[in-house]
């Protein structure tokens, strides 16, 4: 008699959304990406994790975790005690103020950005008055122990776990009852009760909702780790971010000093707040003033270059746009745009053409943002613009002059939101001349000592400064 082995079910979810399908199709209808279906077997719960004891506490292998009750909104306590420093300024300034007790942070980064590095180094200040258990699937405690001692790091009451098994992890939480868990990283986390892959959809979904009931039923603060994909978004299904509480992302290139932590979201905060941080070879040091230190070595008689205020949440950050206009030899002129909207400098540039006169259509047009930066608003159209026209006529822009200010396509010069801010960075900056937007919001209050250069359009801008 022949005997046929039952095949495993099967289940389609996609990479960006967690949306599950039946079989295989090339886009996704719920998110609509293209080609991030993929295939997992359909986990079995085998050991009943949903099923409660008399005591009220789960069974299976990731048990221990107690039952939550209802409580009434009036009897909830909402002190500033529930927000604790980090130790560091600058995280604590993305944060909101610092970390939120029984929070659930997501920090995503490249390889090798520094994600585990600023991890470490806030358990030097963060055991000074709290215990802390790191968890580390990728590393063994040894090598943990020598990355510490690398970056200065003491952690008297810093405990070190090499461990892949969810099980084992919440086990030790609740030997050891730290106030605060770090795990390195989420992909590496494996849970007994699904059967697929370590690093799979759903096993990163299962992992983060496991520690998102440590962190909501126990009190337990908890930074997770996240790799990113070759887009630069979190590796694993988009319900990830929706999980957290805080995802934050670690941005820049590794061959550069400068790193920049962005909050994509943080329900007890702003988003698109950033801190910024230095690479060196004692581990990451804060940058308290970016500005400065991104206006570092701009050069004073070279033309092509412009300085803007953007801002970074409620932070104003001071950048510096850089533009090289050259005739092309080629049949279509190249067009390259780094830190600033490849679609939007196209359309600067056409404005440029059109409204200001200058036949750059014909030229390979460059545009950097310099520092690592990437700039994303509008306000910084003027600059870009002034920039590309300074490199075209080869004239220079004024070494104190900023520009604020969204182009539109007709020409024409907007205002943009929290002005009075800007300019304030702009003076302290030691600027004196600042162009804006002939209208602006409101009342305006000028810093002492800057002049405002007030234009109606782009044509009015290049004939006040070139």
């Amino acid at each position: 008699m022949k005997t046929t082995t039952k095949k495993p079910k099967t289940v389609w979810y996609c990479t960006e959304c967690g949306n599950e399908y039946s079989k295989w199709q090339g886009q996704c209808r719920a998110c609509g990406s293209w080609n991030t279906i993929v295939e997992q077997p359909k986990e079995v719960q085998t050991r009943g994790t949903l099923l409660r004891t008399t005591t009220g506490r789960a069974q299976g292998s990731v048990s221990g975790i107690p039952i939550s009750k209802p409580t009434l909104m009036k009897d909830v306590e909402t002190t500033d005690e529930l927000r604790f420093p980090t130790g560091m300024g600058e995280l604590d300034r993305v944060l909101g103020g610092g970390a939120v007790k029984g929070s659930l942070v997501l920090v995503g980064g490249a390889p090798g950005i520094g994600k585990s590095t600023l991890m470490l180094q806030i358990c030097d200040s963060l055991c000074r008055t709290s215990s802390v258990l790191y968890v580390s699937g990728e590393e063994s405690v040894r090598q943990i122990r020598m990355r510490a001692e690398r970056l200065h790091v003491r952690g008297d009451n810093l405990q070190l776990l090499s461990e892949t098994s969810l099980e084992n992890l919440v086990d030790a939480v609740h030997t050891t009852n730290p106030d605060i868990l770090i795990v390195d990283s989420i992909q590496t986390m494996y849970n007994g009760d699904v059967s697929s892959a370590p690093g799979s959809v759903s096993q990163v979904k299962e992992c983060t909702m496991v520690l998102m009931q440590l962190a909501k039923g126990e009190g337990v603060t908890v930074f997770v780790i996240g790799h990113v994909n070759k887009e630069g978004s979190i590796a694993g299904p988009k319900v990830l971010e929706h999980m957290v509480d805080c995802v934050l992302y670690f941005e820049g290139e590794r061959h550069m000093a400068y790193r920049i932590l962005r909050a994509a979201k943080n329900r007890f905060g702003a988003t698109n707040e950033i801190g910024v941080f230095e690479m060196e070879d004692g581990g990451l040091t804060e940058v308290p003033n970016p500005s400065e230190t991104l206006l570092a070595g701009r050069p004073t008689d070279a033309p092509g270059t412009c300085v803007t205020c953007a801002m970074e949440g409620v932070r104003p950050v001071l950048a510096e746009i850089q533009a090289l206009v050259v005739p092309s030899a080629l049949g279509n002129p190249r067009r390259v745009s780094n830190g600033f909207d490849y679609n939007r400098a196209l359309l600067l540039q056409a404005v440029l053409e059109k409204r200001g006169g200058l036949v750059i259509s014909n030229c390979d047009a460059y545009l950097n943002v310099i520092g690592g930066l990437s700039l994303d608003e509008p306000a910084a159209d003027l600059a870009a613009v002034l920039a590309m026209a300074s490199s075209f006529r080869d004239r220079v822009v004024p070494f104190d002059l900023a520009a604020i200010g969204e182009v539109g396509l007709t020409g024409e010069l907007r205002a943009v939101n929290a002005l009075g801010q800007r300019l304030s960075e702009v003076a302290r900056l030691g600027f004196t001349k600042c162009m804006i937007p002939k209208r602006v919001q409101g009342k305006l209050a000028v810093p002492q000592g800057l002049t405002l250069i007030r234009v109606a359009n782009v044509r009015e801008a290049l004939a006040a400064l070139l």
